[in-house]
């Protein structure tokens, strides 16, 4: 038997959240099988298995966040471990109409049952209100049994007989009155209640079980723990009837939205951030793409402004490495980069990634174009690996993609610039051409500059900007550095 330890995946990790389990108990896997998909503060990363055999355990729920080190899967060397369908019982031909059905037992709160109570379990699917009580009863019978404790087994025998006697109430068979009572002595009483109602009573100090429930199916509701509240002295605040009933949805700060809170809080309040704009005619720059994206060998790759901008750049770096350097405070150095790792923020469901492309200054015209393809197809499929956005040192964020005409970006940690490329919009404009001045409708968009003003100073970020606008105006003067 082996237990995989939750591994550091690079840059020294400290914990990573569960996010999908890719076997199940019983499954045998081989060495390198992936088995678990986790999301680091980074990335999402698929893990193999360092083992061979059969699992015998899932020792962590799906999104829960658990330490480097903790232990998250046991596979045995082979033997055959019973499946949970083998183990657990069916309950699809129970008769909810007969308490007896069930074992018997004392009643349990169907809802808000802590995790300590219930061992490692999985969240069970919701389901129409008329089998709410039926589903309960097969994902939560199903899940104790998965976790293999046998002490929880008169668990299970508690959670089908409250709801087998939910469930009668809730169809009409029997008046509230003939649902068994709790034993008194019971220290798992029945108290059926959502979410939201049991945090309103744990506010007002209300005992549940102590709260008559005028709900469908013995379920108590905000009116009841109000009215409880009240009895007991307990002032109550009752809502002004304009104001909607629908809950706040809290969502949990973690994974990779997390770091970029912290990467960018950081970099607001350390780095004096200086920023410049120009707004152009990159009429020019579009016919360039038309023409490119008709040739033979740009035919399997995506060609696109984003890729005569990212080329742009790379040149203007070479008349301005400032740009490409970082202040190292520890050190009280700045540091030129040796190549330009070039960044490019993507917005994923999991908050923005910034993945880059290595010496992307090396690249050829085609070559950038096959990079930026391959790492925005990565990055929105949120597979991005750690080592993919590590070594950054110059960025563009493309906010036109969303009409967003630009922006004062927030440079990354470790970097000395972004780029912010607004949206290209058909706009007049004035065409000066051999000293003769004429309006015409034209490709006008706008380039955001925000740099680290501790060393790159005014004309150097200023530099910079023009050099990269007058080769979006006409690309052709690329050739000339």
């Amino acid at each position: 038997m082996s237990e995989f330890l939750l591994p550091d995946v690079g840059e020294g990790l400290v914990e990573a959240e569960i996010v999908t389990w890719k076997v199940k108990v019983g499954d045998e896997v081989k060495i390198n099988d992936i088995v678990v998909e986790i999301e680091t503060a980074k990335s999402l990363v698929e893990l193999p298995s360092p083992y061979a055999g059969v699992v015998e355990a899932l020792l962590v729920p799906e999104g829960e966040t658990v330490a480097v080190g903790t232990p998250i899967i046991r596979i045995g060397d082979g033997a055959a471990v019973p499946t949970p369908a083998a183990t657990a019982p069916d309950l699809s031909d129970m008769d909810l109409s007969n308490p007896a059905a069930s074992g018997g037992g004392e009643g349990e709160s169907l809802v808000g049952r802590s995790k300590a109570e219930r061992g490692a379990v999985r969240r069970a699917r919701r389901a129409a209100p008329e089998a709410i009580g039926v589903h309960y009863a097969k994902a939560d019978v199903q899940d104790l049994f998965n976790a293999g404790a046998p002490q929880q087994h008169e668990e299970v025998e508690r959670l089908v007989h409250s709801v087998t006697s939910g469930v009668k109430q809730q169809r009409g068979d029997v008046p509230p009155a003939e649902v068994p009572a709790p034993d008194p002595g019971s220290t798992h009483p029945i108290a059926l209640a959502k979410p939201p109602v049991r945090k309103l009573a744990k506010d007002l100090g209300v005992d549940l079980t102590t709260c008559a429930a005028s709900g469908p199916g013995g379920v108590i509701t905000r009116a009841d723990v109000e009215a409880a509240a009240g009895s007991s002295g307990t002032a109550v605040t009752t809502r002004p009837a304009a104001v909607g009933t629908r809950e706040d949805r809290r969502e949990p700060i973690k994974g990779v939205r997390k770091m970029m809170g912290q990467a960018m809080v950081a970099s607001a309040f350390t780095a004096p951030h200086v920023t410049e704009w120009v707004t152009i005619d990159v009429t020019r720059t579009s016919e360039f793409v038309e023409r490119l994206r008709g040739r033979r060998e740009f035919a399997d790759v995506k060609v696109s402004p984003l890729l005569i901008l990212a080329t742009a750049c790379m040149k203007a770096i070479g008349r301005t490495p400032v740009i490409n350097s970082y202040w190292d405070d520890a050190a009280q150095e700045i540091v030129f980069k040796g190549g330009v790792n070039l960044g490019i923020a993507a917005a994923t469901p999991r908050g923005l990634v910034v993945p880059n492309i290595k010496d992307a200054d090396t690249l050829s015209l085609l070559e950038l174009a096959g990079a930026l393809g391959d790492l925005t197809s990565v990055a929105r499929s949120g597979k991005t690996q750690p080592a993919d956005m590590a070594g950054g040192s110059f960025t563009i964020t493309n906010v036109g993609v969303f009409g967003v005409d630009g922006g004062t970006p927030i440079i990354n940690p470790g970097e000395s610039a972004i780029l912010c490329f607004g949206a290209t919009k058909r706009q007049p404009w004035v065409v000066v051409e051999d000293g003769d001045e004429r309006l015409e409708i034209r490709d006008v968009c706008t380039l955001t500059l925000s740099f680290d003003h501790r060393h790159v100073d005014g004309e150097s970020g200023s530099r910079f900007l023009a050099d990269v606008a007058s080769m979006m105006e006409d690309p052709a003067a690329a050739l000339l550095f």
